[in-house]
């Protein structure tokens, strides 16, 4: 196990950080803190803001990217939303077949005549065409676990000068991300990362900063946010901080050590550990490897026989899209994957 996995409690048996992560001891213990604090007349909002910049900074040291090129929110739908700000009017966007809605329908509903276009997530490089304004896709795709071409991508998409935007809410924390690659990246902390929920990020290339407009703008945008909480003259932040939306406080004093911990950690040695476990469990349970490592293992269970049986077993896993879903991460180790395929009958 890394040493990062000793920051955890209670990880046994927890095969589910794909739906949400567990905090580890010192955002617990922060929470707790703060909330002591608040109870006895002492909040900081100060404070609240120092830890805002300070999981920016987090961050940015965990994608490859400066923390001038962030933009922080509390939903990746919201997230979204404001990239779709960047496209031209009757754009096409193309995105993968039953990829997560969070990304998909800000683009369905953005009106002004975009139109969203699908394809499998392994023909997405080839259905990118001269007609592709944006490429909108996860990663890692949540109801399979299937990891994205990216090189592929980010070549098709570079030939014909359409922008990108990957959803990195299910690989950051246990796939190493290079943002500096795509033109934006939204990322929910609240899985992999191990954040509370209401800490979410978007990187934006200079090219995306100079064609999204700061729509959902407020105070914490403003270049001084302190002295920018009253009236319309407000100078915006220089940097991807204008496109801002006020932080959920409480959520990033949460937020600020759990994103320290994996932006200290060695981001090669968690995908290693991580996909390793995986394929352990891949292998005991004959479930093919897929053709790019992942730390999520899925398979088809249409009746729910499967996750009941794990969850029976006091194993915490997940369903979707008519499959089981279980996720090996930090906290885990071998005995997760023999307890899980020995309740599965292998």
């Amino acid at each position: 196990m890394p040493d990062i996995g000793h920051a955890f409690v209670g990880g046994a048996g927890y095969l589910s950080a794909c739906t949400t992560g567990l905090p580890p001891q010192v955002s617990r213990d922060a929470i707790i803190a703060d909330v002591l604090a608040a109870a006895s007349g002492r909040p900081d909002p100060m404070a609240y803001s120092a830890a805002a910049e300070r999981s920016r900074a987090h961050f940015a040291r965990l994608v490859s990217t400066d923390a001038d090129h962030i933009a922080i929110g509390s939903q990746t739908s919201v997230l979204a939303a404001l990239v779709a700000t960047a496209l031209p009017d009757g754009a096409v966007v193309l995105c993968a077949d039953g990829d997560f809605s969070s990304i998909v329908l800000p683009f369905v509903h953005a009106g002004r005549g975009i139109t969203v276009r699908t394809a499998p997530l392994a023909e997405l490089a080839d259905a990118i065409s001269a007609e592709t304004a944006l490429v909108a896709f996860s990663a890692v795709q949540s109801s399979t676990g299937e990891v994205a071409h990216l090189d592929a991508i980010v070549r098709a998409a570079a030939a014909v000068g359409a922008l990108t935007l990957c959803d990195a809410t299910q690989a950051v924390g246990w796939m190493p991300v290079d943002a500096s690659r795509f033109d934006a990246v939204v990322c929910h902390a609240y899985k992999w990362l191990c954040a509370p929920r209401g800490v979410a990020f978007l990187t934006l290339s200079p090219r995306l900063q100079r064609l999204a407009r700061p729509v959902f703008a407020g105070w914490y945008a403003g270049d001084d946010p302190w002295s920018s909480c009253y009236g319309h003259d407000v100078e915006l932040a220089a940097s991807a901080r204008r496109f801002d939306v006020s932080p959920a406080w409480q959520a990033f004093v949460g937020a600020e050590p759990a994103l320290a911990l994996f932006a200290d950690a060695d981001a090669r040695e968690l995908y290693d550990y991580t996909t390793r476990l995986a394929a352990s469990f891949r292998e005991r349970c004959g479930i093919p490897q897929p053709a790019r490592p992942s730390a999520i293992v899925t398979w088809q269970d249409p009746t729910g026989c499967d996750l009941a049986r794990l969850i029976a077993a006091g194993i915490t896993a997940s369903g979707r899209a008519g499959r089981a879903r279980v996720a090996f991460h930090v906290f885990n180790d071998a005995g997760d994957v023999a307890l899980a395929a020995a309740v599965l009958g292998f």
